[in-house]
């Protein structure tokens, strides 16, 4: 807890002595995670069943260009992060631009129930043009504001609500991160199996207002906060110091001189080029720049290897939201009870829905049983190697998909059935939706390992002052990760590759070949797997020459 001496201009309620991780820190612990659990709500509500919203009537995109729209949605949210980092420790503070994040994001789900409503619709779009993408700018704006606001939020309500319990140690860190992503799923859970509900079997309206409201009441939730709320105002950009060290040296002259200061030969350096470069910009050795400042730039580019690494885990992750629903789509899906006389299908959205339930389950047992027992035996893995084990299984969820995909087409060569979901008729294969349940499991299985602990790794190896920068360029790789699946899907549509160019059935997928997709997704995340193994080991080997501690005490730690 801040007093008196701590840093100028940071606030903190008088909580009393420490008694435990979270004691004294529960309200302000919990309205950050109920703001979040309400924003992923409304986050999912969108997501959940984007693809069926633009592939049905009286949209029509086919069922590629609306995979491509939610994967821009979703790699714009995360690819503006470190923006939204810049804002809050540059301009306005983490509390303050949560708040101004989730107005932004109030700002772009208002059009979408007006788009779904046929006369707000017809006056923000006009009539229906076939074969053009029908409301294209209309939808896109939208979901550019809300991916605007979203990546704000991620870049600054993890390390917010860390924040309020940092003075506790590293154990009370890595409690909250295991709580808070709890929330994520939670608020998952409630989007995909209320919502998306409403959404396939009631209305879009509907489906639609009640991601407004949510985030409406996260908004006013976390300004209700203020007042129990650990803030600091902001100090400066970490993006600003590290670009100028970038370029300060990259500067061919400023090389040329420090070989000259050095008296070292053309081809002879005692250390590493990027060493003697980052050195030479501190003020020690005639640059600019203060020690402290110029390490945590040399820190952030040991660390960037790392997320390079984790963007084709991010591609195959973000399949679950897109090319698996369409997947799904074209799988028997069962009718469900219904006290109305309209009958009512299975929401395809539910199948993701298990990978939220199983995190649910997975994270109280991990915290509270599983990682105790291994911390106290000393055989805990680092965040690292959690990370690794996560990209295994969703490279088995890719594979299994593909399997899936491949006695799918196998089927509907020989029969098919029509099912009408959200008004659109689908030409499905006569096999059960529940084939998809692995592959949802083992995608469920890697984020526990994969995303946790990534989210972890970004927080603790980050130096003090450059916590938000890092935590933003970790979701900046996250979005990258899904406009390269866009990218991919986009290339594999071209109809010289002829993957996915089935382009007139208006989603219907028989002619194409997803299962070719998904087995190259799984390739380059196994030979990811690989690297990532190697540059994993070299990181833990620097950091431990760094602080002199052995890697095999550091696992338990970091």
């Amino acid at each position: 807890m801040e007093g008196a001496g701590g840093p100028a201009g940071e606030r903190a309620p008088l909580l009393g002595a420490r008694r435990g991780a979270f004691a004294g820190r529960r309200l302000a612990c919990g309205a950050v995670l109920l703001t979040e659990l309400l924003e992923r709500a409304a986050f999912y509500g969108v997501t959940a069943n984007l693809v069926l919203f633009l592939n049905g009537a009286p949209f029509g995109w086919e069922g590629a260009q609306a995979s491509q729209a939610l994967l821009l949605f979703l790699g714009l949210s995360y690819l503006l992060s470190p923006l939204g980092g810049w804002l809050a420790d540059a301009l306005l503070g983490r509390a303050r631009a949560l708040l101004l994040s989730l107005a932004l994001c109030l700002l772009g789900l208002l059009p979408l129930p007006l788009l779904a409503a046929p006369a707000t619709r017809a006056a923000l779009c006009g009539d229906p043009a076939p074969p053009a993408r029908y409301c294209a700018p209309a939808a896109l704006g939208a979901l550019a504001a809300l991916g605007l606001g979203v990546g704000a939020v991620k870049a600054n309500i993890t390390p917010f609500g860390a924040d309020q319990v940092k003075d506790r140690g590293p154990e009370a860190t890595r409690r909250f991160f295991n709580w808070f992503y709890w929330s994520i799923n939670l608020g998952a859970i409630m989007s995909l199996g209320g919502i998306a509900y409403v959404q396939q079997n009631v209305s879009f309206v509907t489906g639609y207002a009640i991601p407004t409201v949510c985030i409406g009441i996260s908004f006013l939730v976390f300004l209700c906060g203020q007042s129990v709320f650990i803030t600091k105002p902001p100090d400066g950009s970490a993006f600003t110091d590290m670009f100028k060290i970038l370029a300060y040296s990259c500067r061919p002259q400023k090389r040329a001189r420090e070989q000259g200061q050095s008296g070292e030969g053309s081809g002879v350096f005692q250390q590493s080029s990027k060493q003697s470069l980052f050195d030479s910009c501190k003020m020690s050795g005639g640059g600019p720049f203060t020690e402290d400042k110029v390490e945590d730039v040399k820190a952030l580019v040991k660390i960037v290897p790392v997320f390079l690494a984790l963007i084709p885990y991010w591609t195959v992750y973000f399949q679950m939201q897109t090319t698996y629903v369409l997947q799904s789509l074209h799988l028997r899906i069962p009718e469900i009870s219904s006290i109305t006389t309209t009958h009512h299908t299975f929401p395809a959205a539910w199948l993701t829905m298990s990978d939220a339930v199983l995190i649910l389950l997975l994270i109280p047992l991990k915290d509270k049983v599983i990682d105790p027992i291994l911390r106290r035996n000393g055989l805990l893995p680092s965040s690292l190697k959690r990370i690794a084990v996560g990209m295994f299984f969703v490279m088995c969820s890719a594979f299994a998909a593909g399997i899936l995909e491949s006695k799918r087409l196998d089927l509907v060569k020989e029969k098919t059935i029509n099912q009408t979901i959200g008004n659109v008729v689908y030409f499905a294969a006569d096999l059960p939706i529940w084939w998809q349940v692995p592959q949802y499991v083992l995608i469920a299985i890697s984020e526990i390992f994969a995303s946790i602990s990534g989210l972890e790794f970004a927080y603790s190896a980050a130096p003090k002052s450059m916590q938000s920068a890092i935590m933003g360029l970790f979701f900046f790789f996250s979005g990258v990760g899904s406009f390269v699946g866009s990218g991919l899907l986009a290339l594999v549509s071209l109809r010289a590759i002829g993957w996915m160019s089935n382009h007139t059935d208006f989603g219907n997928i028989n002619g194409c070949h997803l299962n070719y997709y998904f087995f190259l997704l799984a390739a380059i995340q196994a030979a990811t797997l690989l690297l990532f193994l190697i540059v994993s080991v070299k990181y833990d080997r620097q950091r431990s020459r760094a602080t002199g501690t052995p890697a095999s005490r550091r696992a338990s730690r970091l």
